[in-house]
């Protein structure tokens, strides 16, 4: 038998919100003036809006949200149509398989819900919140979201005349120069708001990518790629030539990739933009990387370091000489590692000296070197020229090639502190990977004192960090847990608030794989020993592999499984860890 669904005001009296009078008085208010007892209630000022809310999910099996802390995705809101949601009051929260997923008001409406699901055309899943706060959100937070670009896009639409004005045509730029130093060009307008949004989502790029029929715009947040929206096509010309104006790039060459810089001010602060622009099918895809320089000050002490990695660290980089490698692909936080160690020995007794393509941040009391590979100013040269300038330490931006290499080496031998990068997956492969260059292996033993591996890991919001009380058991036997490790522990994920843009995460952190060569692995790579040799012996001697120390994180609350999983590359790990268990 069925089990009877309890009434509203019965739910209201078991959660101790209102008494017996109260509903009295709700019933017989809701008699007089045809309303319902959730209504009365709120109406007659005795209970609150929210509360009468949670009590409809509770009777119905519906979840509630909380519009103060749950973010609806952008993308969701391409799901339905603005005039459904401003009408119905209906905000989407996301598609689940072939079903829609919204937000509704009042589970009883049953002839707007048969509507929705006419007019959307899906199966719908429902759930709950408040009126007021659904009305409130539409008013500003989809307000805003539709009035910021769109309106921006639509003043394009309705101020440039398509038939007479040509902005890739360098005349007609001229011609309108005038106008768009007033700050009233349309285009500036746009690309003005586009930045300035990026710059507060904490974005690291904005990616203007053309497609088929629009112009694709997206931030980089945290290391994740979000779409924000669409520019219309018959604007790309304009917006890609406003772009290289401003970036100093030649406008009228649209075959060869390109590279420029952007100052502007926010808030006060200055911040760079490196532009690069490079030709593709449907025409010229941007990105913005936006430097920030306070995140290249971060410091040592603010990378994400154990405690033990992090007096290793600083260990390493106070030696007198030798190589100092960090190794790690694309946008894993190389630079930035290696500028807090720089920061950490800029003193006025040391002569610090940097190699860089291009130079992102400019330090105090450091010499920094633009590469110039169009005039034959290339990292060989450079460092050449630098040995002559008597420095303490150098920084190489990184180690391309065997010139570069042995130009590097020879300053480590000679006394000098040699700090670089190199792209491989690991610490132990950047041994062989310089080998395979062609430098000589007993240069590569002798030379290198340490090589840090690292990857950047988002961390939990600390505003919705909550217990994850189902981990997902695959994940975590996939990092290698044991059910030792996980006794009496907490693992923690982020439920998603305002502040994180609803992912459950903001900001990052880094992860690392600190290698500092002894004689059995200068041995090894004397003898040109293969890269899993060569992780067998660091392992051995107490390195701790990424994964390992994605663990850590995860035990203490700072990060999530999925995170570790997607940036440490956790199958090839957990083999090669395996094979250390099953050795050993």
């Amino acid at each position: 038998m069925a089990r009877k669904k309890k009434k509203l005001g019965e739910i209201l009296l078991g959660w101790g919100i209102v008494d017996d009078d109260a509903i009295a008085q709700a019933l017989e208010y809701g008699m007089q003036n045809g309303k319902r007892i959730g209504e009365a209630l709120i109406e007659l000022e005795l209970c609150e809006e929210e509360a009468v809310s949670k009590a409809l999910a509770n009777q119905f099996g519906l979840e509630f949200i909380d519009l103060d802390k749950k973010v609806i995705p952008r993308e969701a809101f391409k799901l339905v149509p603005a005039d459904v949601v401003r009408k119905h009051l209906v905000l989407p929260l996301g598609e689940e398989g072939d079903k829609l997923k919204i937000i509704i008001t009042d589970p009883l409406d049953l002839d707007t819900f048969d509507l929705l699901k006419f007019r959307l055309n899906k199966d719908l899943i429902p759930s709950l919140a408040p009126e007021g706060k659904v009305k409130k959100f539409i008013d500003e937070m989809l307000s805003k979201m539709t009035d910021d670009l769109s309106q921006s896009m639509a003043s394009i639409d309705r101020s440039i005349d398509r038939a007479s004005i040509d902005l890739a045509d360098e005349e007609a730029t001229k011609a309108k120069s005038k106008k768009e130093e007033d700050g009233e060009a349309p285009i500036i307008r746009l690309l003005n708001h586009i930045i300035g949004e990026a710059v507060r989502a904490r974005a690291s790029d904005i990616h203007i990518e053309p497609m088929a029929d629009r112009v694709r715009v997206r931030y980089r947040v945290d290391g994740v790629c979000h779409i924000r929206d669409d520019i219309p096509k018959n604007i790309q010309s304009a917006v890609m030539t406003r772009l290289k104006i401003i970036s100093g790039m030649d406008i009228a060459e649209k075959r060869i990739p390109q590279d420029g810089r952007i100052k502007m001010k926010f808030a006060g602060n200055r911040i760079d933009f490196r532009v690069s622009c490079c030709p593709t099918y449907h025409g010229e895809s941007t990105v913005l990387r936006i430097l920030r320089p306070e995140s290249a000050s971060v410091g040592v002490a603010a990378l994400g370091f154990d405690e033990d990695n992090y007096e290793s660290f600083l260990r390493i980089i106070r030696r007198p000489n030798g190589i100092f490698l960090v190794t790690g692909p694309t946008g894993s936080g190389k630079t930035t590692t290696l500028y807090s160690a720089l920061q950490e020995l800029n003193r006025p007794d040391k002569k610090i000296i940097t190699a860089e393509d291009p130079v992102e941040y400019n330090f105090a009391g450091m010499n920094q070197c633009q590469v110039r590979d169009d005039i034959g100013l290339t990292f060989a040269l450079i460092l050449r020229a630098m040995l002559r300038q008597a420095p303490n330490i150098i920084l190489v931006g990184e180690i391309r090639d065997r010139d570069v290499g042995d130009v590097a080496i020879q300053a480590a031998l000679t006394g000098h502190l040699v700090f670089s990068t190199l792209h491989t997956n690991d610490a132990p492969s950047a041994i062989t990977r310089l080998i395979d260059m062609g430098i000589k292996p007993f240069l590569v033993a002798s030379s290198i004192q340490a090589i840090l591996a690292q990857r950047l890991i988002r961390t939990i919001c600390k505003e919705c960090r909550v217990e994850d009380t189902k981990p997902d058991k695959f994940k975590l036997k996939l990092l290698g847990f044991t059910d030792e490790e996980l006794s009496g522990e907490t693992i923690s994920k982020g439920a998603g608030c305002n502040r994180c843009g609803g992912t459950g995460y903001h900001g990052r952190k880094g992860i690392f794989e600190l290698l500092q060569l002894n004689n059995e692995i200068r041995e090894l790579a004397f003898n040109r020993a293969p890269a899993g040799q060569l992780r067998k012996a660091a392992l051995a001697s107490g390195m701790r592999s990424l994964r390992e120390d994605g663990k850590l994180k995860i035990l203490r609350g700072i990060t999530t499984p999925e995170e570790v999983l997607r940036v440490a590359q956790s199958e090839t790990l957990v083999a090669a860890d395996l094979e250390d268990e099953d050795a050993a």
